[in-house]
């Protein structure tokens, strides 16, 4: 009678171990637990930690709540001023209503992936080339919203979305290369011109310096010599005072007679 009562209590024990391994379930800290009843919602989703189901009869799904990095595809299109380009970006993304994930949508991550890859090419064919190379924090907000609006349904929460890379036809690099070479020439020409605008003023002043005080053309005329000698030159080329050759034909020229 005692072994009966004790294999009884044996087997209550064992059914119950069973009965507990079957229902216990395990919740991540990152995740949260949707439960069905017989194909109905049961109850908010579950938290973090060991929670309990009925077996047979419910059904528990993990949705996981951390930040999702889904890389968009190339994407080709044609820009508002005519110029075909392959634009790839990035969305950060995270579920923030898990039944919503669960119920309102057959695969979250792909329904963002498409709606991302649609937004993308809608935002190419309504830029410009310049705003796609230069003004990515608007187009990034504006591809945001435009993926954020239908997700906002599906329990998901775009959290950031950034154009990765402009990918340009060889054609269209090469025509933006001689336009920079071209813009650069323009802005050195005109350095050179103010260059040489300084310049002649600056002379301008020195010659009317040096008119006033005659002086002073001997005294650069020596002060050239000196920097020229200094260079261990074989020749000196000097030059010679036009007011010394004057002197000397009015110095050849006969006395007027008396």
């Amino acid at each position: 009678m005692v072994e009966q009562l004790v294999a009884m209590i044996a087997g209550a024990a064992a059914a119950g171990v069973v009965g507990f391994v079957a229902a216990a379930r395990v919740v991540k800290q990152y995740e949260r637990g949707v439960v069905f009843r017989l194909g109905r919602l049961r109850g908010s989703p579950r938290t973090p930690g060991l929670t309990l189901i009925v077996p047979v009869m419910d059904r528990l799904h993990k949705v996981n709540l951390q930040i999702v990095t889904l890389p968009i595809p190339a994407q080709e299109g044609i820009t508002r001023d005519n110029v075909t380009v392959r634009v790839d970006a990035v969305v950060y993304f995270k579920v923030v209503d898990a039944a919503a994930a669960i119920i309102n949508v057959e695969d979250y991550r792909f329904a963002v992936s498409q709606m991302a890859q649609t937004s993308l090419r809608s935002i190419i064919g309504k830029s410009e080339l310049d705003d796609l190379l230069s003004n990515r924090e608007k187009l990034n907000e504006g591809l945001e919203l435009m993926i954020d609006s239908p997700a906002i349904g599906w329990g998901v929460q775009i959290d950031r979305v950034e154009i990765k890379d402009v990918s340009l036809p060889d054609t269209m690099k090469r025509s933006m290369a001689r336009q920079a070479e071209a813009d650069r020439e323009r802005r050195a020409r005109v350095i050179n011109a103010d260059a040489e605008l300084q310049a002649s003023k600056k002379l301008a002043e020195a010659a009317q310096q040096m008119e006033e005080t005659p002086a002073a053309l001997q005294l650069r005329l020596l002060q050239t010599i000196v920097a020229v000698a200094a260079e261990k030159n074989s020749t000196l080329v000097l030059p010679f005072p036009v007011e010394l050759l004057r002197f000397l034909e009015k110095a050849q020229q006969p006395p007027p007679e008396r």
